[in-house]
């Protein structure tokens, strides 16, 4: 599973998954990663997208298809400044 991706993406097994709109509730983020399910968060900015990627449980990444240039985050450089 890649680690961002664009939403539809086949490579992202989403049906399989949890998929939430941001890390704010961490609770159904938590209990799918301890039962073994894959966590999807969807992310519209690169500030979504570094939340969701700082999370452990976090399995992928899904940015809109308007948003496509997200894929080309320096992830190094957001992280780490």
């Amino acid at each position: 599973m890649p680690e961002l991706a664009v939403e539809g993406d086949p490579a992202v097994p989403a049906e399989e998954a949890l998929v939430v709109d941001g890390v704010g509730d961490l609770q159904p983020i938590a209990e799918a990663f301890e039962a073994g399910r894959p966590v999807v968060v969807r992310a519209s900015s690169a500030q979504e997208v570094r939340a969701a990627l700082a999370r452990p449980e976090v399995a992928s990444v899904l940015v809109p298809e308007a948003r496509r240039e997200l894929l080309d985050l320096d992830l190094t450089e957001l992280t780490y400044g």
